[in-house]
């Protein structure tokens, strides 16, 4: 996530620069073929390029609102992972009086946590943070999930015999969650909690179910391909065919001037061409860059500062004082 005011112009162009290049020497072509070659065949009407402009327009700003989407529930459900994260060392706390108890279902939490946000950094095959554009860009950044690995993280948290089995387990977060529900069985068991405790205990849980589901499905569930695919295909039809379209129409401002541009004007196509081009492209590369919102990407939902900072909320409430540091956004960036 960028906390900062805006991007730089500078590192915009930087990021989109390999577009910007093509799309030069596209126009270049187009004019060289036109007005040095002679070949004036090549170009073709406006209005086919102006009509295919608006169908591109339109889907791209379609694309663009659902990879939003996409993005802003990641960010509600971790939202809600906050806050039920809060009430849960709360009740925790508060509802047992059993300090050793409370601290395991605490940190078992914190270890459901990390295992959340190792699974929504793992690789997916439609993701785009491993284009070459986004890998020159997390230099300027770092994913915490990256530095270290699962097994370092969780054992912080978990018991020796707690760490080998869930790391033997293949849904990870689901079975923390289960060692959760068999502890609240004992407890009640036991008479350390009243009914109703232990029934506002299993909501909770049940709630922790639901958010792990739905942030699961972000993950796993890709913008649909077809959407991804025709959009990618308009853009680059649009951009290929702009310069083509333009030439006749600059052309025809040679009637109108005098001196050093009389019969020149048609140079002008490049870089009007590759201004238009280049706004579609970059939207296209901008939804592009929102539509998976846990890949490791600088746009990213920061789900690691947010497991960081329900740590230190739960470990206040035991009463700690060797708390870790709060995660710092590094150029403006931070996940």
């Amino acid at each position: 996530m960028h906390t900062g005011k805006s991007y730089k112009f500078f590192e915009f162009l930087i990021w989109t620069r390999r577009d910007i290049y093509r799309l030069a020497a596209i126009g270049i072509t187009a004019v060289v073929l036109y007005q040095v070659a002679g070949l004036t065949w090549v170009a073709i009407p406006w209005t086919v390029v102006a009509l295919l402009g608006t169908a591109t327009a339109f889907i791209v700003g379609f694309k663009n609102t659902q990879t939003y989407n996409r993005t802003w529930e990641a960010r509600q459900i971790w939202g809600e992972i906050v806050n039920n994260s809060r009430s849960w060392g709360i009740i925790c706390r508060d509802f047992l009086s059993n300090p050793e108890k409370t601290k395991q279902l605490i940190y078992r939490h914190l270890a459901w946590l990390t295992v959340m946000r190792f699974q929504m950094r793992e690789k997916r095959a439609w993701e785009n943070v491993r284009k070459r554009y986004n890998i020159e860009y997390q230099k300027y950044y770092s994913v915490p999930e990256n530095e270290t690995s699962l097994d370092t993280e969780l054992s912080k948290y978990l018991s020796p015999e707690e760490l080998t089995y869930i790391l033997s387990t293949k849904s990870k977060a689901t079975q923390i969650m289960a060692l959760q529900s068999k502890t609240l069985k004992e407890l009640y068991a036991n008479q350390e909690i009243v009914v109703l405790q232990l029934v506002e205990m299993q909501r909770t849980i049940k709630e922790f179910y639901t958010q792990q589901g739905r942030s699961e499905r972000i993950k796993n569930f890709p913008y649909p391909r077809q959407f991804a695919t025709i959009n990618s295909m308009f853009v680059k039809l649009f951009s290929f065919l702009l310069p083509f379209g333009m030439l006749r129409e600059f052309d025809k401002l040679n009637e109108g001037v005098e001196g050093f541009m009389k019969g020149n004007m048609i140079w002008l196509v490049i870089p009007f061409s590759l201004l238009i081009s280049w706004v579609y492209t970059s939207l296209d590369q901008v939804g592009e860059s929102t539509e998976n919102p846990f890949e490791g990407n600088a746009n990213d939902v920061p789900i690691s500062q947010l497991c960081r900072m329900i740590e230190i909320d739960l470990r206040e409430m035991l009463g700690e004082t060797d708390l870790p540091p709060a995660l710092e956004p590094k150029h403006d960036i931070i996940l």
